[in-house]
C-alpha cells in the first residue's frame, strides 16, 4: 500500500506525509491511503501528553526504515491532521 511513499522517500532523501490521525484505537494501525494522498492511522495511545504524536512518529520511523530522529512534525501538533517531514 504505501511501498511508493517509501520508494519515493529512498530516491529523493525527504519526504512530506499528511496523516489523519485518529487517537485512542485499539491497535496502532494503517487504516487506509486515500485517494487524496492523505494517510489514515489508527494510534493506540491517548492524545494527552503528546503521547499519540510520539506513537505516530515510532510507528512511521519503523514503517519507513528510517530512525525516529529523521521523522519531525512540521503541523498538527493537537489536531488531527499532521505533517510530517521523513529524511532518509
Amino acid at each position: 500500500m504505501i511501498d511508493h511513499l517509501v520508494k519515493a522517500l529512498h530516491v529523493r532523501g525527504e519526504l512530506r506525509l499528511t496523516v489523519r490521525v485518529r487517537p485512542s484505537a485499539k491497535r496502532t494501525c494503517i487504516k487506509r491511503l486515500g485517494e487524496d494522498g492523505v494517510l489514515r492511522v489508527d494510534v493506540a495511545a491517548q492524545p494527552e501528553g503528546n503521547k499519540a504524536n510520539l506513537e505516530l512518529i515510532d510507528f512511521i520511523a519503523d514503517l519507513f526504515g528510517i530512525p525516529r530522529s529523521q521523522v519531525k512534525l512540521l503541523s498538527g501538533q493537537s489536531g488531527r491532521q499532521k505533517v510530517l517531514l521523513l529524511c532518509s
